[in-house]
């Protein structure tokens, strides 16, 4: 460039871009929308948490089931992992059960022999019924036959008495032989011992009779045998359920459609009553458990709705419902008390449990999550 020529390209390039002053506006007026931006947001915020109640100590939660032995013995079998997804009704573990099984069959074989008595004393009873029953019956006709009989030989008794009463007089008055009187006299002594035959015949009919009535007393002792048998039977059948469910019990079963969470033991390992095996869950039926300041448990109240966001997932919000609040602050719970014997006081303000219902989002809710919730301050 020539020293007597004027420098045209920095006032070209001033003119193209604009001078400080322009720059300057432009950098106030991007600090402006900024600040307003911020303003605006920072008001947004400030009046989210003027009309809203965080708390962010909140967990996902659930029933978490323990299965444990009711019966000991070792452990056959396991037949699940952790973390498995298990259907109800599916086995999880299997104790060791052939003493069990020879239990049962050793019951059900005294049941059997049981039942064979009772059909034994049944028959027994049955046959006694039907001899006696047809021995009393004959018996009783043979003593109608001799008490018909002995009628007869009575009547014959008076008719022969009646004749040598009539053969006496006659006699007497010497119009009858004495042949004619004793001839009579035999007949009255025979129609006597006639009567008296009858009579020893309806005698040994009737005790006959009491023999078979004596015997039918049998029935009477086998069913008390069978009363007896039936309570002999009563007690082997509840023997046989316990024996039953013994049985059953050494087979860990599924309570619900669930998760396995833990597994206790191993195939191998001797098992004691009350001993611990698994733990399940429920995934379909979590909630949340919160503390909730004491301070903004009036916004809590059963049946108001809150959002629940979820760690885990940023930006997925799940709408749950107050189920309950707690009567009690948690502080009431501790191990320890908290007593004040000095006399310095500082207020902490408590807090009280709230349960949550909220719904499974596909699986994602796992006990031990860590969510936040948050309900709308209104009075």
């Amino acid at each position: 460039m020539d020293i007597g020529q004027p420098d045209t390209r920095g006032s070209a390039g001033r003119a193209r871009f604009g001078g400080p002053s322009v720059r300057r506006g432009a950098g106030r007026a991007l600090l402006l929308l900024a600040a307003i931006g911020f303003l605006i947001a920072a008001g947004r915020w400030l009046h989210h948490r003027f009309t809203h109640v965080l708390v962010e100590d909140a967990r996902v939660a659930a029933d978490m089931v323990v299965l444990s032995s009711r019966v000991p013995g070792w452990i056959s079998a396991v037949r699940v992992t952790e973390g498995e997804t298990v259907a109800r009704g599916a086995v999880l573990a299997v104790i060791d059960e052939r003493i069990a099984g020879l239990q049962l069959r050793e019951i059900e074989a005294q049941l059997g022999a049981a039942a064979a008595r009772r059909a034994e004393i049944e028959a027994r009873i049955a046959m006694i019924d039907r001899q006696t029953t047809s021995q009393r019956e004959a018996r009783e006709a043979r003593i109608s036959a001799a008490e018909a009989a002995l009628a007869a030989s009575e009547a014959q008794l008076g008719l022969a008495e009646a004749e040598y009463g009539r053969a006496q007089r006659l006699v007497d008055t010497g119009a009858g032989t004495r042949a004619r009187l004793d001839q009579m006299r035999a007949a009255l002594d025979a129609g006597r011992q006639q009567v008296l035959g009858r009579r020893a015949e309806i005698a040994d009919a009737r005790a006959n009779l009491a023999e078979v009535v004596a015997a039918r007393e049998q029935i009477t002792v086998l069913r008390r045998q069978l009363d007896t048998l039936a309570e002999e039977e009563r007690g082997l059948r509840a023997q046989r359920d316990r024996a039953a469910l013994d049985l059953a019990d050494r087979t860990i079963v599924m309570p619900f459609d669930g998760v396995v969470d833990r597994v206790f033991a191993d195939p191998g390992e001797y098992v004691t009553p009350g001993q611990r095996l698994l733990m399940v869950h429920d995934p379909a039926a979590v909630r949340v458990d919160a503390n909730v300041k004491e301070t903004d448990i009036r916004f809590f109240r059963p049946g108001a709705r809150v959002a629940v966001t979820v760690d885990a997932y940023p930006g997925l919000v799940i709408e749950g419902v107050v189920d309950r609040v707690g009567q009690a602050a948690t502080s009431e719970f501790a191990l320890l008390p908290n007593p004040n014997p000095s006399g310095n006081f500082t207020k902490i303000a408590q807090r009280l449990p709230v349960r949550i219902r909220v719904p499974q989002s596909e699986g994602r809710l796992r006990p031990g999550m860590m969510v936040e919730v948050e309900a709308r301050a209104r009075e």
